[in-house]
Parts: structure tokens; C-alpha cells; sequence
């Protein structure tokens, strides 16, 4: 549901003149990302910590409607006037609450090239002892031990409830059991005394009473996502010391974009939720994922991050109920307030485009008749070149475009008016046809125009469905930096099964988007290519415009490209793990000749991912070459004029 932007605006600048709104075009960088998340995403400041340091800190909890959910806490330093009396022959004041000390900070930045960032995972322990965990680090993998943290976990006691923290740090900074990287940490809370969900888990907040109105939306943690130099080395020192395992691997060749490569494997824990209550599954946060990134080469913007900052939390996703509504009230709101979130762009073409090869598949037209609907389309300023068919057009006013015309033939004028219909129904739907092809009739068209408004990516997994976007990058000081950004889903499980029983939720449902990774990889190194476009319009580099715009067409293409491939991946997935599933329940049942039928169903399933898994390796291949043709050429000119 849209807000009357304008109304509002005037009264937003009626009543909160401290926040100021100016009418020039909101940019992201230098931005405040307390006021970002209060006024953009509904967040409110509901606990406060500071000290009295004399090099004081202060930390702002932020939740949303849901305490219980995604939680972030955002620290600074602050210079303070201190008795001399309650400072330490260490320089520093008395701080009984270790993970509010400036040094953690000053840590983060000292590793970050003083970049800000997200310095802190932290997990609640809710079974078994914490005490275990600090054993299997000190057994296995000391270095990674705080120093606060190498006799043992801390202990707080607070009003009959004791707290224990253990803080390691998360990488090392080469191969595992080298030079340990002191930059990111993994927190690990368990309180005793009270019940899990009642109060607030990290010792030395100070809830502040906070007013959420009833267009705030709850959200809760889903994955983490980090850049490292070692994905392997990361990898078995979480099977080691916590027990993950990989879920998800997404192989090199299979993520490109261009010349640039990646390498990625999702990790967590074996939680054992299952349910059939869909508030229950959007709420529970038992499962951790852990996706960890590396480069393969210098081009991409994995390598960038590991350049310019180093290793670290490149984004972090939280679940929401319904995200196509929690995007339009981030990018309402921003309009509104001035504060906020901008989102990742993605092509039109990732939804659908309108072309004469659609029109004459899905209504069967001449070829002169579907000349004539393109060139209707683009003389009325329907459609953009590339095809995109505006999101604001109505039945009615299509129909009046398409309607007699004089310069027409009759011939042609017959079988427009015979079709007209169907003309207008697949120009209308071609606005978000690539979906429409994934999900028929289940979704509204007012969804699926919200889900292309608000530039939403939409993958299938069986019948669960999973939406995501991302923001813009955050805490970011100027543009081009790398920086992290955070990411939103919705995780819609299927109901039924095809017998139309009830299907228990599992953790995770809708999968990792194997179609909108790539899209996202694509995604961000065509935004690279545009501000490259926008930097070199601005100082009239004519040939650095013209570089820079076919690299933006380069992966425009390769996208487009990608995505039917990228669809019988996740389809043969999904149909290689269903098989499994039923094949195992078979032979539970001492079903064998079941049994079999379905291990062929499954062997047939993985030959398809196979199979298209190679085709994408010989796209990006192709891809790969074209933009190292571009780049040679590009510096070849460039040689020529100096």
C-alpha cells in the first residue's frame, strides 16, 4: 500500500525539524545508521549502555517490534572528563563490562583500516554449557581465544542472574592455525537463573522505553555472511570448535560475473526445529547459517572488500513476514523522513521485458502485426529500450494506444482488435513474466508489481518460496568504498503436499537463492560499472563512459543469459532432494522396488544439475573472455591518447 508521500513529507517537516529534510537527492553515504534504522526500517533504541572511561563508550541496543528477534548494537567512542582517581596505571577507567571497552573498537579499527563496520557475531547459548565451547577453542585453536577469554569464559552476576561470555576471535589472517586476524569477533551468551526469552541478554544495558508504531515489522535473524581469504581454513574451524557443517557449496566457474570469481559455502548447525505453524517457523532463530565467501581472482568485489578493509561480515540477513510491504514502507518512509535505505538495483530484465518473441509465443501474431505493437509501444513511451514495460500502465490506457489507427493497415487492425485481449494481458504480465514463469497464478498481480517496484529477487525451491533484497552498503564514508550492506527475506514454506497433507516448516525453507546469488554477484558489479559511468560522465571522460557502459550491458547480458540456467539448477535440486527424501522413506519401509524408481528419479535429477551446471560454467567462460577483451582494449586506447 503506497503513502501519500507528499502529505506526509509536509508534516514530517512540520514536526521533526532536528532531523532536517533538504530537497536534494538522497545519497547513502555519511549517513547516521541509528537514524537509518529507526526512521527507514522501523527499529527503535530500546537499551543504552555507557561508561565512564576516558575514552568513554556509548551503545545504543536496536530492535524492532520483536525483542526477541534481530538485535544490533551500535558502538562508538566518545572522549570523556574523568576522575583522575578512577583511572588505572593502564590509562584506563574502570569498566566491569568487558564488551563495552574501547579496545574492542580501537581493535576492529586498527584491522579494518580504520573502516567502520560489523565488528561483533553474537549467539545465544541455550543448551548445553558455554564452558564446552571454551574447552574445544583451548584444546584446538588457543589463539583464537581473547584475552579476557584465555583462563576461561567471563562471568557476570546481576539481581540472581548469571550471565557467561565468551568472546574468540573469527579468522586468522592467511591458512588455519596461522597469524590470528584480531578484527572480528564471535560472541557466545548464556544467562542462568532466568528464561531464555525475559530480559536483555548482554549484561549492562539499561532498557529505555521505546513506542513502535503499527507499521513496524518485526525481524529475526536468518545468516551471516563473511569475506576471508581461507573459506576452507574458516570452514573446519567451525566444524571443529562449534560442530558446523556445510549445507550449500556454490562452486567456482558457477559464480562469475565477467572476469570476476568467487568461491561460497554455506555453514551452520544441525537444528532439529520443524513445525507446522508458520509464526512459530518465522520466529524461531535456532538454525545458524554462516555463508563464507573468498575470491578467486583480483576483479571481484569479494576481492575488493579483502583489499580495501580486510576480512570481515559482509552482510547480515534478517527475516521478516512480508517483505514486499517492508520494502515499500523503507522506501516510503525514506521519501518521507529524508532518512533510511536506498536498495540494491536490479535489472528489469531479471522480472521480464516485453519482446516480439513473447508476443507472438503467447498470442500467436504475425510478424507484421507484433512490428507494429513494439512500435506502438515505444512511440507512446510504454516501454524502455531495453524493453521495460512502465509499472504505472493500466488495461485502459493500453487499450486506447493499441485501438484503430490510421497509419495501420486493416489487415493489421484485424488482428489486434481479434487478439486484443491477449495482447494486453501479455504486455501487462510481461512486466514480470520471469516470475510468472516460476510461479503461475499463485501470486496477485498487484504482489508481483510490488515485488518489480521494489526490486525484490524471488527464487523457488519445490514449492517454498524465498524473497530477498539488499540495501545499499552501509556505514559507508564515500562512494565506491567497500563496505558491508545488510540483506531482508521472507522465507514462504508450502503448506501441503502434492496429496494436499500437511507439510511440516524446516529451518531454512526457500533454500540460498541459488538464482539470486548470482543475480546479487551480478547485481553489484554492474553498480560498480554505473557510478563508473556516473564518475566518468562527470569529469567528461568520454572513452572511460564508453568502457564503463559495456561492462554495465556486459553483465546486463550475462544475467539475462544466466537466469533459464540458473532455473533448471534450483528445479533439479530440488527434484534430487525431494527423490532422496522419498527414496529414504521407502527404504524405511522396506518398499524396494519404490526405493529404486526413486534413487533413478534422483540419479536423472543430478545428471540435469550437472549438466546445466556445465552450461553455466561455459556462459561465464564466455563472459569471462569478452570482459578481459573489453579491459585489453580499453587499455590499449588508453596507451594510444597518452
Amino acid at each position: 500500500m503506497h503513502l501519500n508521500i507528499e502529505e506526509h513529507r509536509s508534516n514530517w517537516k512540520d514536526n521533526h525539524l532536528t532531523l532536517g529534510i533538504t530537497d536534494d537527492a538522497y545519497v547513502s553515504q555519511g549517513r547516521d545508521i541509528v537514524k537509518q534504522l529507526v526512521a527507514g526500517l522501523g527499529f527503535r533504541i530500546t537499551a543504552v549502555y555507557e561508561n565512564d572511561q576516558l575514552e568513554a563508550t556509548k551503545n545504543l541496543l536496536l530492535t524492532t517490534r520483536d525483542p526477541h528477534g534481530v538485535q544490533f548494537i551500535i558502538s562508538s567512542i566518545v572522549k570523556s572528563e574523568v576522575d583522575e582517581q578512577e583511572i588505572h596505571s593502564d590509562g584506563k577507567a574502570i569498566d566491569n563490562y568487558r564488551h563495552f571497552h574501547s579496545s574492542q573498537i580501537e581493535e576492529f579499527y586498527e584491522e579494518h583500516s580504520d573502516r567502520q563496520g560489523i565488528a561483533v557475531l553474537a549467539f545465544q547459548v541455550t543448551g548445553g554449557e558455554i564452558d564446552s565451547l571454551h574447552q574445544n577453542y583451548q584444546a584446538l585453536h588457543p589463539d583464537l581465544l581473547t584475552e579476557d577469554c584465555h583462563a576461561g569464559v567471563i562471568k557476570y552476576a546481576e539481581d540472581g542472574i548469571v550471565t557467561k561470555v565468551l568472546e574468540v576471535y573469527s579468522y586468522y589472517k592467511n591458512e588455519k592455525g596461522g597469524e590470528v586476524d584480531r578484527g572480528t569477533r564471535l560472541r557466545f551468551v548464556q544467562r542462568m537463573g532466568v528464561e531464555s526469552d525475559e530480559g536483555l541478554i548482554l549484561p549492562g544495558f539499561v532498557p529505555v522505553e521505546a513506542t513502535f508504531d503499527k507499521s513496524c515489522m518485526p525481524a529475526y535473524c536468518d545468516h551471516w555472511v563473511s569475506n576471508v581469504i581461507s573459506r576452507t581454513g574458516f570452514l573446519e574451524t567451525l566444524e571443529e570448535t562449534l560442530g558446523f557443517t556445510p549445507k550449500v557449496d556454490f562452486n567456482a566457474g558457477v559464480v562469475a560475473a565477467g572476469e570476476a570469481q568467487i568461491e561460497s559455502t554455506v555453514t551452520g548447525n544441525d537444528s532439529d526445529f520443524v513445525t507446522d505453524d508458520k509464526e512459530t517457523a518465522l520466529k524461531d532463530q535456532s538454525q545458524v547459517f554462516l555463508p563464507i565467501n573468498n575470491a578467486l581472482n583480483e576483479f571481484s568485489h569479494v576481492h575488493g572488500f579483502l583489499d580495501e578493509i580486510g576480512q570481515g561480515i559482509q552482510h547480515v540477513a534478517s527475516r521478516v513476514e512480508d517483505l514486499p510491504a517492508f520494502v515499500q514502507r523503507g522506501n516510503d518512509f525514506r521519501e518521507i523522513t529524508g532518512e533510511g535505505f536506498t536498495f540494491l538495483k536490479i535489472p528489469r530484465s531479471y522480472y521480464g521485458v516485453l519482446t516480439a518473441k513473447l508476443l507472438k509465443e503467447s498470442v500467436g501474431l504475425s510478424n507484421d502485426c507484433v512490428e507494429e505493437i513494439i512500435d506502438c509501444c515505444d512511440v507512446n513511451g510504454i516501454m524502455s529500450m531495453e524493453g521495460a514495460v512502465s509499472l504505472q500502465l493500466t488495461s485502459e490506457e493500453l487499450k486506447g494506444h493499441l485501438k484503430f489507427s490510421n497509419d495501420r493497415d486493416s489487415t493489421t487492425d484485424d488482428e489486434i482488435n481479434a487478439n486484443l485481449d491477449a495482447i494486453i494481458e501479455t504486455i501487462l504480465r510481461s512486466r514480470y513474466v520471469n516470475m510468472y514463469n516460476l510461479l503461475g497464478d499463485s501470486l496477485t498481480e498487484e504482489t508481483y508489481l510490488s515485488i518489480v517496484r521494489n526490486a525484490i529477487l524471488v527464487d523457488v525451491q519445490g514449492s517454498d518460496l524465498l524473497y530477498q533484497i539488499f540495501t545499499s552498503n552501509i556505514l559507508q564514508k564515500k562512494a565506491g568504498d567497500e563496505s558491508p550492506f545488510l540483506e531482508f527475506i521472507q522465507r514462504v514454506c508450502a503448506d501441503c503436499n502434492d496429496d494436499g497433507r500437511p507439510m511440516v516448516m524446516k529451518a531454512g525453507c526457500g533454500g540460498f537463492g541459488i538464482r539470486n546469488f548470482l543475480t546479487l554477484f551480478l547485481s553489484i558489479e554492474i553498480g560498480k560499472a554505473m557510478l563508473e559511468v556516473s564518475h566518468a560522465k562527470a569529469s567528461n571522460d568520454d572513452i572511460a563512459m564508453n568502457f564503463a557502459q559495456k561492462k554495465v550491458d556486459a553483465f546486463t547480458q550475462q544475467l539475462n543469459e544466466s537466469n533459464p540456467i540458473l532455473t533448471a539448477i534450483s528445479d533439479a535440486m530440488t527434484e534430487e532432494g525431494v527423490a532422496l527424501g522419498r527414496m529414504q522413506n521407502a527404504t524405511a519401509r522396506g518398499d524396494e522396488v519404490a526405493a529404486a524408481q526413486l534413487e533413478a528419479q534422483m540419479i536423472k535429477a543430478a545428471d540435469v544439475k550437472h549438466d546445466s551446471n556445465m552450461k553455466l560454467m561455459e556462459l561465464n567462460s564466455k563472459y569471462n573472455d569478452l570482459m578481459k577483451t573489453l579491459r585489453l582494449d580499453n587499455a590499449l586506447l588508453q596507451r594510444a591518447i597518452e
